[in-house]
């Protein structure tokens, strides 16, 4: 049960790792094998079945081993292939196996009698050796390179090599005493836990830069100069245009009602709602600059999900940063499309442009964007310049 809530619990976890997604997909594969082939044995009526099953049953539980060494080594950051740790572990498991295959065909370490009864040979012990070894070679280099772990991981790692080691010292000792399954039963759970744990530290981290995230937006967002203007605006034109004024006063009311919407939402929003928080932005900031904004709107896939303040904190980048008295007018055009990664965002103006290493404010804005993509759904945005000049924001949400 341990090995099948570890791997169903892994197959369907989308924020690991993928080395650690791997490894883990494939240590509780073997466990499985390795209690599957131990129940077999354990039911078996037949000796023939008996050896083929408990052989099987050695080998998958030996494997186990020098997982473990390669994983502790990947959390170390140490390169596996020219770790001399494990090469010594594999030259152990490699002579542990040769054992278990000549094992087959001699009586000197174990055997069973044609009406099913198992016995210990002789030379039993030799055959535990190798696997006592690794497990404490694996322990003494746990310890002496802990500084390289976090307390979880050393932890984890530790309990995972004591406790099959204690079960084979002990399997050793006494006969008819079978530990192992239960040790990595044991080991198994350990594991998992930590795992879940590690996790739910991770995802918890997660909310609370989106949280510091949302709130460094509502700063650049919100800012008081834009609701002076437009407020100033909406006073001038209703003497001269009372119905464009009314047009206005809608759109800066859904472009604040969308704004403070986005600012509480955790998750991620329709895309078409956050079409509509730009596009009542971008009406508002074309009254303020009727003959130096135009805007183009080719979006004809919508049908998918982003996380809120996305699009319109970048039109808004363009706007601010892009019309200028002294300037041509700014042309800015967003466009969807539906590619085989997912959905795409390109999003292009004609203003003066800048680079992506500048550390300056619309760097900032598009940085937290990028962020908040990368933390919500995997998506990625990327900046080039435009053929002669502007800028081109490219968004990429992956498909679910």
């Amino acid at each position: 049960m341990l090995m099948l809530l570890g791997l169903l619990f892994t197959m369907v976890n989308r924020v690991m790792d993928r080395k650690k997604r791997i490894f883990f997909l494939s240590m509780y594969s073997v466990l499985f094998l390795y209690i599957t082939a131990d129940i077999v044995n354990q039911l078996s009526g037949h000796y023939v079945l008996s050896q083929v099953t408990l052989f099987l049953d050695s080998f998958f539980s030996s494997v186990i081993m020098p997982m473990l060494t390669w994983y502790m080594l990947f959390l170390q950051g140490m390169d596996w292939r020219k770790s001399p740790v494990f090469r010594t572990v594999f030259f152990l498991w490699s002579f542990y196996f040769v054992m278990l295959c000549v094992t087959q065909f001699t009586t000197v370490i174990y055997y069973y009698t044609p009406d099913n009864v198992y016995h210990r040979g002789p030379f039993y012990p030799l055959l535990l050796v190798s696997p006592v070894l690794i497990m404490f070679i694996n322990l003494v280099y746990l310890i002496r390179k802990k500084d390289y772990l976090n307390r979880k991981q050393f932890t984890a790692l530790l309990l995972c090599f004591l406790f099959p080691m204690t079960a084979m010292i002990l399997q050793i000792c006494f006969y008819g005493l079978y530990q192992i399954v239960f040790a990595s039963a044991l080991s198994v759970l350990v594991m998992l836990s930590f795992t879940v744990w590690d996790l739910m530290e991770q995802y918890i981290r997660q909310q609370e830069e989106i949280v510091k995230q949302r709130s460094q937006i509502m700063v650049l967002e919100m800012r008081p100069h834009f609701i002076f203007n437009t407020m100033t605006s909406i006073y001038y034109l209703c003497e001269q245009d009372a119905v464009k004024a009314q047009q206005v006063i809608l759109d800066f009311t859904t472009y604040l009602r969308r704004n403070f919407d986005a600012v509480v939402k955790e998750n991620m929003i329709p895309f078409s709602s956050e079409l509509e928080h730009t596009k009542a932005y971008l009406a508002v900031e074309q009254v303020r600059f009727a003959d130096k904004l135009f805007v183009e709107f080719d979006t004809p896939h919508i049908m998918f999900r982003i996380p809120p303040l996305t699009l319109q904190p970048i039109v808004e980048n363009a706007v601010k940063h892009g019309i200028d008295p002294e300037l041509d007018s700014l042309y800015i055009t967003v466009q969807t499309r539906e590619t085989e990664n997912g959905s795409e965002i390109i999003v292009k103006n004609t203003g003066p442009g800048f680079k992506s290493s500048d550390n300056d404010e619309p760097h900032i804005a598009l940085e937290n964007i990028r962020k908040r993509l990368k933390m919500m759904c995997g998506g990625t945005l990327t900046i080039s310049s435009g053929e002669e000049s502007g800028t081109i924001v490219k968004i990429l949400i992956p498909g679910e």
